[in-house]
């Protein structure tokens, strides 16, 4: 690992996850901590997928589990270096995740972080990277922040976009509920058109 960090000093449940990662999955983290220190490595073409999502989710979770650990072995310093570390790849996941689970996995970690900064940077990525699937799937989150910021985006979600959604038999109630929140808050007479028929309908 860069940044004058060793990859052992970090425990070794970390040390194992890291093994696991393949090169490209662990370059992007060696960047993050590389612009963190004020020398950014030369930029390579990594390509971003869900396999790297997984493993930067996972080794997110090594790091702040060991972080959460009450362990007289960990000094103060090796904690400190962990952190960095688990900021580092806590930025990559926010910067390139599309997955509903690991967005919800950074509200979480946010929250009990009460970094509400970065709260309001998750939500802004919403509409911009997550497709409407995504965004219902998030919507009926058991996590009640993950819940209202989904259901907010839903609601500034252009209503063609939604209107598709009312004929998947799993999105399309909360597709709905978008619908009915655009009345409320926006008064769009386009969304209460469609709610109106919808209403009808289910009276036949």
């Amino acid at each position: 690992m860069t940044t004058g960090l060793a990859i052992e000093d970090l425990g070794s449940r970390v040390a194992t996850v890291w093994s696991e990662l393949r090169p490209a999955t662990r370059g992007f983290v060696e960047r993050a901590l590389q612009a963190g220190s004020g020398n950014p490595q030369p930029t390579r073409n990594f390509h971003y997928d869900a396999r790297a999502d997984l493993e930067l989710s996972r080794f997110l979770t090594a790091l702040d589990d060991r972080i959460a650990e009450k362990n007289e072995d960990v000094d103060l310093a090796n904690t400190v270096k962990v952190k960095t570390v688990a900021e580092a790849c806590a930025a990559v996941l926010q910067e390139k995740t599309e997955s509903a689970e690991v967005f919800s996995q950074l509200v979480r970690r946010a929250d009990s972080q009460r970094d509400y900064k970065r709260i309001d940077a998750l939500a802004d990525a919403l509409n911009s990277r997550f497709p409407p699937s995504e965004l219902c799937e998030l919507a009926r989150s058991q996590d009640a922040i993950v819940r209202e910021l989904a259901n907010e985006a839903l609601a500034r979600c252009p209503i063609s976009i939604l209107a598709t959604l009312l004929s998947d038999p799993v999105d399309s109630e909360t597709a709905r509920a978008a619908l009915r929140r655009q009345i409320v808050e926006y008064g769009s007479e386009e969304a209460r058109q469609i709610v109106n028929v919808l209403d009808q309908s289910d009276e036949l």
